[in-house]
Parts: structure tokens; sequence; C-alpha cells
């Protein structure tokens, strides 16, 4: 039975290999190693499982592990909306229409925000010391995370005696895992314990045990609110080892062993953002339960497996040079020379689909501001979800980098929200449906947080929306449309039909109060607004149509959709960022919101609107190229959406400036971070993301009624493949070109729908079956 426990796993990678036309032999290996341990947590490699995350610094005489739980948020179940918000709502309005925004934002200040003005931050769970007496003086050492097996290794000789660790978080096991072991026999020792930077902490040591106890603080925020957090967490280790265990009062020490196996898991009483029923004992007792007489080689090749599922569909060549031979944090340092580095280019793609599996699995929460990672109690704007940008920004990458399953943790949250949000709507606008405003927390706030000159933004659920609808483009799966996305879409749509109202001056319909993010205060009608708005009605009336439903209310979209504020071209040949032309030409502002109709929307695109192209193009230059992370990996799609591949490389290259670790520069421009985490900075995990769905979008563009082909491919990059890339209508394509051209095509059919393909100035369409792949030349000649 074991022999076949072990095998399964083995055949299971390859078959889904095989499925996506890539055999596990083919695939490369993708790396990220050091010749130094870490030095400080951006620095430390990440391990996870959705649930659980780590930061493996990879020390020798002192190993440090530091832990997450994803539920573990300062805080407790309560509604965020404002009682009476409704009442001041009119007379805000009309002050803005009257050209008095200070007056509005202070009343808006007054009566309208959030109750409380702040949401709660995620918080660290705890850290894992293991500690190695006499390892001070090593040699040899090297330090890795592979991103094909979602394992960090850490290898050194002390003397003549090897050292190895291997540590990894898996999914279906709910672990992380620790085996260290030496190549002479009982020759390790050492000591392990845990510890939290929590005030209410406490640590018990069994035999070969030992839990960590932690319990968030109440606290008050800046404004003097006092806040109760009910939220409690326990961490339980297991250790097993063919050495001598003793238990002291705070630690585990080993002694004459050759290896040894930790294994850590964690939990909190948290079970949904109204419910905090968990039993944290209990769900860590059966953790363990199910791990009883499994053995660690079983547990890594499920482990492995799992992972390699989801890793292992998408593939991304694009050249190698003699920097591949480098440490990581060198072959950044190095990456803007006249050489380039084309494979790191690769490696960060997949270091951005390894961090999607790590931090987003099916029936976990979805990444926040900084996935699962963070080692702060007050960690940068909290570490919650930004919805402004930075929350839809950690999910570009999953539909077209073959990761749909790890969208889901997003759309259940969505499903959350818009319980809240609809509170939200009718108290502060008395509107049906739903809104979210510009964040939400582990406890779903849907109302407008920390200031109203921007925390007033209408467009947080209309673009959250989109996403219900991307995974549909992609997938072609009606059942999800009818029974998951539309209801959460309409709903969202119904909001902005009772909202909107008439400008004064136009007659147009503008949203109000709203903030183009995080620009320019409280106004009326910005321009992101509008755009998010009928991209949302018109996905509700083409969703309408395809389910046959709903065709009165698709109607009733359909009026309104041709009295919204349109896009207009202000006095500058600029893309107006509002109803007003009073675009500042000099701002250089990170956020360039109203260029989402060109992406991540698609209204304003070359085919039907090049005049405002040109005038999104303007506004660009306006804004500059320079920014923080995920500004630069929002430009990257931007250029790529522009067709210039040139320009996005130049915006490549500044994602890889080297950042320093140990400073904090708010208004430093964002770069890479030693161990690839995108510094905004500092860390933001949006940026990582972002970027990798940019330079994929300089790859492939699928956002018309077409697939586009190398559509910005850089002069750098004139040479490469792809294997596994999803499109829009439902297919997977594979290519190659070499010196700037189009060498082969591979489409596979997942829904068996007409299939269109733009290369260069060659247009085919041709009719398709569900499950059949389809071969073309580069002249898109079928063989």
């Amino acid at each position: 039975m074991k022999i076949a426990a072990i095998l399964l796993p083995v055949v299971c990678i390859l078959s889904c290999a095989q499925q996506t036309g890539l055999q596990s032999e083919q695939i490369p290996s993708y790396e990220l190693w050091y010749d130094q341990p870490a030095g400080n947590w951006n620095e430390a490699l990440p391990i996870g499982n959705g649930r659980l995350g780590a930061m493996v610094f990879g020390g020798a005489g002192l190993e440090r592990i530091q832990f997450n739980e994803e539920t573990l948020w300062q805080g407790e179940p309560r509604s965020y909306a404002h009682e009476g918000a409704i009442d001041y709502l009119k007379k805000i309005q009309d002050l803005l229409f009257e050209g008095k925004q200070k007056e509005a934002e202070d009343l808006a200040m007054e009566h309208f925000m959030s109750d409380p003005l702040r949401q709660m931050a995620y918080q660290p769970f705890g850290d894992l010391y293991i500690s190695f007496e006499g390892h001070e003086n090593y040699m040899d050492y090297r330090r890795s995370l592979s991103l094909n097996d979602a394992i960090t290794d850490v290898s050194y000789r002390v003397g003549d005696t090897r050292f190895e660790r291997e540590i990894f978080a898996s999914n279906p096991d709910e672990v992380i895992v620790i085996k260290i072991k030496t190549d002479q026999p009982n020759a390790l020792s050492f000591s392990v314990w845990m510890d939290a930077v929590h005030e209410g902490k406490r640590v018990s040591t069994g035999l070969d045990t030992q839990e960590l106890d932690v319990k968030v603080s109440d606290g008050v925020t800046r404004e003097g609110f006092r806040y109760k957090s009910v939220l409690f967490g326990k961490a339980s280790l297991r250790m097993e080892t063919d050495g001598e265990v003793s238990a002291g009062e705070d630690r585990l020490s080993v002694s004459g062993s050759s290896y040894a196996n930790i294994y850590l898991t964690a939990a909190t009483n948290y079970k949904q953002y109204d419910d905090v029923s968990n039993d944290p004992a209990l769900i860590a007792r059966d953790i363990f339960d199910r791990l009883e007489n499994k053995p660690y080689n079983e547990i890594k090749a499920t482990h492995i497996s799992d992972h390699q599922s989801l890793f292992n569909r998408f593939d991304l060549d694009l050249g190698k040079n003699e920097k591949t031979k480098l440490p990581t944090d060198k072959r950044i340092e190095q990456f803007d020379d006249e050489k380039g580095d084309p494979n790191l280019i690769a490696l960060y793609i997949q270091f951005g689909r390894y961090l999607m599996i790590a931090s987003s699995r099916e029936g976990t929460r979805p990444a926040n501001l900084q996935g699962i990672w963070n080692d702060q109690l007050t960690p940068p704007w909290e570490s919650k979800y930004t919805v402004n940008i930075n929350t839809e920004m950690n999910y570009w990458l999953s539909e077209v980098a073959n990761l749909s399953e790890t969208h889901e943790p997003l759309f259940q949250m969505l499903e959350e929200v818009a319980a809240t949000g609809a509170v939200v709507a009718e108290k502060h606008y008395g509107s049906r449906g739903w809104i979210l405003h510009h964040n939400t927390d582990i406890w779903r706030g849907a109302a407008p947080i920390n200031h109203s000159n921007h925390g007033i933004f209408l467009g947080g659920s209309g673009w959250l929306a989109h996403h219900f609808w991307e995974r549909y483009l992609y997938t072609m799966d009606e059942n999800f449309l009818r029974n998951r996305a539309y209801p959460v879409m309409k709903e969202a749509a119904l909001f902005y039909y009772d909202a909107l109202i008439e400008e004064p001056n136009t007659g147009w319909l503008v949203s109000s109060p709203s903030n183009s993010p995080e620009i320019g205060g409280l106004v009326f009608g910005p321009s992101m607004d509008h755009q998010i708005i009928r991209s949302l009605f018109k996905a509700c009336i083409e969703a309408s149509a395809i389910l046959g439903i709903d065709e009165e209310f698709a109607g009733q979209l359909r009026n309104k959709l041709s009295r919204i504020a349109p896009d207009q071209i202000g006095q500058f040949g600029q893309l107006q960022e509002w109803v007003e032309d009073k675009d500042d030409t000099a701002s250089r502002h990170r956020h360039v919101s109203h260029l989402w109709g060109m992406h991540p929307g698609k209204e304003i695109n070359w085919d039907e609107s090049p005049e405002l192209m040109e005038a999104a193009m303007k506004s660009l230059e306006f804004r500059g190229d320079d920014g923080t992370g995920w500004s630069l990996a929002w430009k990257i799609n931007f250029r790529a959406r522009f067709l210039d591949g040139n320009r996005a490389y130049e915006l490549i290259k500044m994602i890889f400036r080297p950042v320093p670790t140990k400073e904090i520069n708010y208004m430093g421009g964002g770069g890479s971070y030693p161990n690839l985490f995108d510094a905004h900075p500092p860390f933001q995990i949006d940026g990582n993301f972002g970027a990798a769905a940019g330079i994929i979008e300089m790859i492939m563009q699928s956002h018309m009624d077409r697939i586009d082909i190398l559509p910005a491919l850089p002069d750098a990059l004139d040479s490469g493949s792809i294997s596994g890339a999803r499109a829009r209508g439902g297919f997977e394509l594979s290519f190659a070109w070499d010196d700037a051209n189009l060498s082969s095509l591979e489409v596979l059919s997942l829904a068996g729908r007409s299939c269109k393909i733009r290369y260069k100035e060659r247009l085919i369409t041709f009719e398709t079956e569900k499950g059949k792949t389809y071969r073309f030349n580069g002249d898109l000649e079928q063989i």
C-alpha cells in the first residue's frame, strides 16, 4: 500500500503534464538560489499552501522560519456601515457640483465614512527557531527555492560533515514540513522552539511536541477608536527523529541523530467573516491524526504532485546566457547591463505563478496585499485588500497563466462582500445591489475608509465583478456564469444603475461622490468609474443574452449606457481623468486610473477608438515611466496594449532595480528585493503578479475578438517559446518564435468555439472541436 501511495503522485505528475502537451522531463528547472543566509525578511524565501505561509531565512547556526496563518487578523465581526449616511448624500453631491470640494470632503468625513474609520490589520502568527551549536563556522553554503517542487533547500558543511534541510508547505496535508539530515551517523544535534511577537502568547512543550498559543491584542486606531480583537490561534509542532529528544521548559533538544522531521501547523477560531466559532486545537489535532503513520517520503511526494498539477501546465523559454549560473541576488544586480538576462524574466513569471499557487488555493482566502506573508503587527497599509487596483492586480495572472483554480478564493470573498456591501449600498446611497469602496478586510468591510479625499472610491465592486466575467471568458463555462458570476455581476450593476445621477451642466449621468485613485480629492464623475460601469453594464447585457434571462434588465442597462459621461480628450491631447478638463500635466502620480478602459478594460483600443488610444498614450507620457512596483507593473500592461514592446522592456528593467532591504522609502521607486519580492517599496505582492501578467501580455493578447500573437515583442526577446498559456474564448496556446518571427503554433480548444488568430498582417478564423489541438506554421497555415 505504501508503494502504491508513493507511485500514484508520480503517475499524476506525468498525466497532468501530458494533458497540456508538456512532458515532465521537458520542464526546465526554475530556481532561486543564494550563497549566504538571509540577512533580513526581504532576503528570506517564501513557502505557502494557501492557508499557511512561511519565510525561510536559512541560517546555519540559527534557522528562523517566520510563519503566518491567513485568518489571524485584528478586530471582530462588525458592520462598517455608517448609520444615517444617506441623509447627507445629496448635500455632498450638491457641494461637489457647486465646486465646493473642501466643504464636501469635510461633510463626508463627519457623516459618510466607515464606522470605525479604519479597517483591521493582518497579523503574523509566530516564529520557529532551530539552533545548531557549533555551526557558525560553515563552508560550501547554498540555499535555494525550487519553483518546480515548491521546496526550499539549505546545505553547508561544518568540518567534514554535510548538513541539509528541506522545507515546504503541503496543501494536501496542511502542514509546514522541515526535514533536517546529515551524512554522518549521530552527528546532528539541535534545539527547536517557537515564539511570537504577540503580547498574548503561551508556549507549552511535551515529549516530542510543542504548542504556541497566541491572542491578537485589542488596540486603538490613530483616531482614538478602541477596537476589540477576538481572534486567537494555536500552532502545533510534532517531531520525529532517530536521536534522543529531551523537553525543556520552552524548547525541544535533539542529540545524536542523523535526521529529524518537524511538522508544523496552525489554525485560528475564525470560521467566516461573521462567525468566529472554530476550535483551533481541534483543527490541529485533526491534521495530525491524518498524518499519523504517514511516512515523510509520502508526504513529500503528495506535496510535489499537488504543486506540479498546477505549476507544470505552463512554461516559458526566453533564452539563456552565462548569468543563469549566478546567485539570484547577483542576477538582479546585473540585469540592466548590455547582455540582459532573458532567463531571469522567465524565472520572474514562474515565480509569480509560484506565489499564486502558494497564497491562493481553493478553500482558502484570497491573497492580500502581501499574499500571506507578513512579520509585523502593524504592516504597511494593514496588509489588507486594497481594491482600487492592488487586489485586482493580484489576480491578473490566474487565468492567462493557466492557474484558474487560484482565482476561486477571490470569488468566495466577493460573494461575502456582496452581502456586507448590500448593507452599505442601502445605508449610504439608498441603492439596491452592493458596493465596495477603497478597501476590505477579513471582516468584509465595504464602507469608505481612511479619508474622504481618497476613500470614497465607487469603482471597487464594479472592477472586482469583472473578475467573474473574465473567468467565464477564459473558460466559457456557462454553469459558472449562470450560478456564480452573473448573480454577483447583476447586483453590482444594480447599484450603479440606482446610484448614477445627472450632472447639471451636461445632463450626463455621473458617479458621485467618488475619487480617481488616489489623486484629485473627492469629485463627481472620475473617468475610471464610468469606464468600469460601462464595461460592467455591457458584460451583464451580454451575459443576459447568453443565458437567455433578464431581458428587461438588459434593456434598462442599454438605455443608461448612452447617457453615462463619455471618455473625453482634453486641452493637452490627453485622456481626461475627470469630467472637467483639469489634468495636471506635471503630475507624476503612481496611479494612472483613467486608462482603465484601455487595460484591464477594452473599450479604448486601436481597432475602434484610435483617437482615444492616442490620448491615453499622451496621458501616460505625462505621468512618466517611473513609479512604485505595482505602478511599473500596470505600465508594462499599458505599453503592451499600446503595442510598444521596447518601451515595455524598459519598464521591465525598472522592475529589476535592486532595492535596499533594510530601508523603507515609501516615496522611492519600485524594483525587486533579493528574494524577487516586488518592492513598492515596501513589499507588495501585486507587483509580482501584475508584471508577470504584463510580460505575457506582450507575447499574447486576447481582449478583443481574436488572439494576437507576439503583439508587443521587444527586440531584446526576439527568440523564445511559450506553452500552456490561456486565451479568452476557451483556448490554450503553445507557440515559438525565432528572430522575432513566429515559427510554430498549437491551439488546444477547451470549449469548441470558433477561433480567430492574428499574427502581424495575417488573420485566420477556424472552427474547433472541444479537446482537439490545431497546429500551424509561422504563416498561420494549418499543418
